[in-house]
């Protein structure tokens, strides 16, 4: 089978936004290529000891991606160049130039399980490849199995690990846990998996919806208190409501700013008075302007927490 890929010639500072949106357009097998080096624990969370030298870093990166050519129309490609064009508007994207070519199919969907193996997403917690075993937990240790698929979220990234890290300083026993964006639904699965009682989580993409659905099970999670949905909050009302009104103690959003800024004028409708709504995916130069909607929403701002070039904030209905 052949498949048409993309390739976009960006910036190293952009490669993880356009990676990101991407993803929540849809897009599959997204691939990074730059020439950053490997920090050590990056090096360990990968099988192979020997990397090729890829010259100095020149701040380039190309991100690509796929799509089957039965599903390539037209507007496909301009969607991407104005979602990516909106990037710009607050981050050095570079000259996104894009490069089409054709590839066979030799299961490159797939080719990245080869680079990826148990890690620690935060202390006592493993997130593990549902093909593989994982020997060095502790006893006590939680060990997440997790599949991503095509969807958003392996808790390697940044983002992902600021919420998991709040999550579990702020749930308490029995709470009820709205995840926003859930992609592959690790901090759905790791709520419900630390404590939490009632657990909703929710993605615009069904695709997400059902690969998420399949680790729940994966990791033995009774459905009864865990409820998935498709469709997007911020102009349903009527999921809103399905999702439950006034109902959650805790809210989880990790997506990126564009999505968060106008959740926060919304999401207090699911929310229990006093509830914390968690949010990540915030790329600091874009900090100020979540923090002026969560207060112009009438949040309190508990906490902002940084890791990288990412930033999440903890806040009070």
């Amino acid at each position: 089978m052949k498949w048409n890929k993309y390739r976009i010639r960006t910036t190293v500072q952009a490669e993880d936004m356009i990676s990101y949106t991407l993803g929540e357009m849809g897009i599959e097998g997204v691939e990074i290529e730059d020439k950053v080096p490997l920090t050590e624990e990056e090096r360990k969370s990968m099988f192979i000891d020997v990397l090729p030298d890829l010259g100095e870093d020149d701040g380039v990166a190309y991100v690509s991606f796929y799509i089957e050519p039965e599903k390539d129309h037209p507007e496909t490609i301009s969607d991407v160049k104005a979602a990516l064009s909106r990037l710009s508007d607050f981050l050095d994207v570079g000259d996104l130039t894009i490069e089409k070519t054709q590839t066979a199919d030799s299961d490159w969907i797939n080719n990245w399980k080869q680079f990826w193996k148990p890690f620690q997403a935060d202390p006592g917690i493993w997130i593990c490849p549902s093909w593989m075993t994982l020997k060095d937990a502790g006893e006590d240790d939680l060990v997440v199995s997790l599949d991503p698929g095509t969807a958003f979220g392996t808790g390697m990234h940044h983002t992902t690990r600021l919420c998991i890290h709040q999550l579990r300083k702020y749930l308490q026993p029995g709470q009820s846990v709205l995840d926003v964006g859930t992609g592959s639904g690790i901090l759905s699965i790791i709520a419900r998996l630390t404590g939490a009682g009632k657990v909703t989580a929710v993605d615009i993409d069904p695709h997400a919806v059902e690969f998420a659905g399949e680790n729940v099970d994966k990791n033995g999670i009774d459905r009864r208190n865990f409820t998935l949905m498709a469709g997007d909050l911020i102009t349903d009302p009527q999921l809103r409501r399905q999702a439950g009104l006034h109902q959650y103690d805790i809210v989880l959003a990790n997506i990126f700013a564009d999505i968060i800024i106008p959740l926060a004028a919304v999401i207090k409708d699911n929310m229990k008075e006093g509830g914390i709504f968690i949010s990540s995916g915030i790329i600091d130069t874009r900090e100020e302007e979540v923090r002026r909607a969560l207060l112009e929403n009438g949040f309190e701002i508990l906490e902002v927490t940084h890791s990288g070039d990412w930033a999440a904030f903890t806040v009070r209905a």
